[in-house]
């Protein structure tokens, strides 16, 4: 079996606004439930339209649902009530109809990092032969070249990190959830990741979605951002980051990245609540 395979990494939509979204989540709401204990609502009423090409950052509190979401899109959870409509199809409940990565790199130890990258597509049914062909000019592009033939033992974890976003990116599906990828990186490495991470978005023009608790973290990465009030999570703001890219590492100081940070640890230290006075 065999599948069509993207060679070259394509430009990002134009005026993504203007387009049918990308992907569209619905009411989403679940509940865990355990034996005879009351059920645990961990989301509930989450609703977003995702443009195509977009890169929008979901940030919240620790147990907020974050996770539990980015399950019910990737088709792991089965959500209590809502749905999740990718192009204007429902997927809810069907796996690997979009890529996720998690924290860990979860890579093969005993593959080498070329076959660690082409394992998404091997798993899709594409020849390894020709998945190789596929990876080894970007492997090479993007500074994975001379890893090849190493193992993961052998590498540090910021190289790890760029194996496994690779092998996410092969697996050609339009919309990539990144659940805190970079969370374990020293600061250092982390910076160089997320400079890293815009590159291949920009090459690719895949729709991100990317958990993080780092608020500095979303803003200077994202298009939008969403703040998740605690549990149940449900979208407690919205908004657009209008600083313009490419974005410096200086883009901290600038008085939109500022007024961006205030607004999100205001809602993040206040439960979720929205002030009256916030702008829009």
């Amino acid at each position: 079996m065999s599948q069509s395979i993207m060679t070259e990494p394509a430009l990002p939509p134009t005026e993504p606004s203007t387009l049918r979204p990308k992907l569209r989540l619905d009411g989403l709401t679940h509940e865990f439930r355990t034996g005879g204990a009351p059920p645990v609502k961990a989301i509930e009423g989450i609703s977003l339209d995702v443009a195509p090409g977009a890169f929008v950052s979901l940030i919240g509190q620790s147990g907020c649902g974050k996770s539990t979401l980015f399950n019910i899109m990737a088709g792991l959870l089965q959500p209590s009530a809502g749905r999740v409509v990718l192009d204007g199809e429902d997927i809810t409940g069907r796996a690997g109809l979009v890529s996720y990565m998690l924290q860990k790199d979860l890579l093969l130890p005993w593959r080498t990092i070329l076959d660690n990258v082409i394992f998404g597509l091997e798993i899709q049914g594409v020849d390894r032969r020709e998945a190789r062909a596929v990876a080894e000019p970007l492997m090479d592009r993007y500074g994975l070249g001379r890893f090849k033939t190493h193992y993961p033992a052998s590498l540090s974890g910021g190289m790890r990190q760029r194996a496994a976003l690779l092998r996410t990116l092969l697996c050609n599906n339009d919309v990539i959830l990144l659940d805190e990828p970079f969370a374990a990186l020293d600061a250092q490495t982390r910076f160089r990741m997320q400079e890293w991470l815009l590159t291949l978005w920009k090459d690719f023009g895949r729709t991100v979605l990317f958990v993080t608790h780092d608020v500095d973290e979303a803003i200077f990465l994202s298009d939008e951002i969403c703040v998740l009030s605690p549990r149940p999570g449900r979208i407690a703001d919205r908004f657009d980051v209008s600083l313009p890219r490419p974005r410096g590492r200086n883009v901290v100081t600038a008085p939109e990245f500022i007024r961006a940070k205030e607004r999100c640890l205001d809602l993040l230290f206040s439960g979720g609540q929205p002030a009256d006075s916030e702008a829009a």
